[in-house]
């Protein structure tokens, strides 16, 4: 295997993600109304990507960007 691969599954073994949810004092961390709408977004722009503008990729951006306008009114 290349080394260069190796040191980079060496590097991604150790990465945590439950500390990426985690809140330390007054620090905002990311929550799952965030993460779920980016991934909701990262599809549908995939999906445009594959098939060009189509309604229901257009209804998938509003689905996406309507948590995540929300969240910047708390």
């Amino acid at each position: 295997m290349n080394p260069g691969v190796q040191a980079l599954l060496k590097l991604v073994s150790r990465l945590d993600v439950t500390e990426v949810f985690k809140t330390k004092g007054d620090l905002r961390r990311w929550s799952a109304k965030r993460t779920v709408g980016g991934v909701i977004a990262l599809t549908a722009c995939s999906d445009i990507m594959a098939h060009g503008i189509t309604w229901p990729a257009v209804a998938l951006c509003a689905v996406a960007v309507t948590p995540l306008c929300l969240s910047f009114a708390e």
